[in-house]
């Protein structure tokens, strides 16, 4: 999607995405003891309590707590590379937040067992004994109904940007939107997210925006360096960079539940901008895989792709641009 134009902060919150065992698999029965377990629906003000309570479990370095309010087959998307939940404890350990300021909250529902939750978060504090300079990141969530228990299953942040972004890319070449009868139709309900994800591609590549527009959920959001964007803004953002040259790889989809899935990749875009960490959350919308979200996090020039803790790096933050 839109182009990130910032490097990224390599912050701390670990948390996951979830695997497809759900409530709604469970085999109904007459036993009282057996019946599947149905979480109540999750509000604004619980979610964010919620991930309010996983940085205090880290600034308390209550690991225990904070391992199991991750779902188990969670992933958290860093610029080094994709964590597991192992990954994610470990790298809380080296971590100690001493002020922690969150700000800019929105919340998105995903379906009645998925949220996602989006906010700014301004931190302080020491990584590895040493203290690192204060970071400010953009940061989202994903919490999903395992069983009937709110678990944290996705996160993904970026460094905050205040640099404007570029000029509109200059292209002799450009195409024309797509009438509607062109414009591509999203895949049907039981489609491949990965091959719903880069078909949403082919439209960028080819500067069909309209056919971009209607991959996209009436109330997406996306997340990027400088901004937390709309649909509409969404939209203009990519008419206004060339991503006819874009070259994606290192796939991976995990289903959140039956009707929502998460799909997280690397994107090179041409000339010397830094490879990204792209994620997009599909949802099954009237029989249609649509996109309610992405968040875009740029790989910093030199990050070491072997690093064991997520959160090693913050004590040493990447120069900017």
């Amino acid at each position: 999607m839109k182009k990130s134009y910032a490097l990224v902060l390599l912050l701390v919150l670990a948390v996951a995405c979830g695997g497809p065992t759900t409530n709604r698999e469970a085999t109904p029965t007459n036993s009282a003891a057996t019946a599947p377990l149905i979480a109540a629906p999750i509000s604004e003000a619980d979610v964010i309590a919620k991930e309010k309570a996983i940085w205090d479990a880290i600034k308390n370095k209550d690991y225990e707590t904070f391992g199991n309010m991750l779902a188990d087959s969670q992933i958290e998307v860093l610029p080094d590379a994709v964590h597991d939940k192992a990954a994610s404890i470990a790298g809380v350990k080296e971590f100690e937040p001493t002020e922690v300021t969150f700000s800019d909250w929105k919340y998105l529902p995903i379906d009645k067992d998925a949220v996602v939750i989006v906010y700014r978060v301004d931190v302080k504090g020491k990584s590895k004994g040493k203290e690192f300079p204060p970071i400010s990141a953009r940061s989202s969530s994903a919490w999903v109904n395992r069983n009937g228990k709110w678990v944290a299953t996705y996160h993904q942040e970026c460094e905050v940007s205040t640099a404007p972004p570029p000029p509109p890319a200059k292209s002799s070449t450009a195409k024309a939107s797509a009438s509607p009868a062109s414009t591509p139709t999203p895949l049907p309900a039981g489609a491949d997210p990965i091959a719903t994800e880069k078909a949403l591609w082919e439209t960028l590549k080819n500067k069909d925006y309209d056919g971009f527009a209607a991959f996209l959920a009436p109330d997406a959001i996306e997340v990027e360096p400088d901004g937390v964007y709309d649909k509409a803004a969404s939209v203009k953002g990519v008419s206004q960079v060339d991503l006819s040259k874009a070259q994606l790889s290192d796939f991976k989809s995990v289903p959140f539940d039956m009707d929502a899935a998460l799909v997280t990749y690397v994107v090179k875009l041409t000339g010397a901008a830094p490879p990204e960490r792209h994620s997009t959350i599909w949802a099954k919308r009237d029989g249609k895989w649509l996109a309610v979200f992405h968040h875009g996090t740029p790989i910093p020039k030199g990050t070491p792709v072997s690093t064991p803790s997520p959160k090693a790096a913050a004590a040493t933050p990447s120069p900017k641009k």
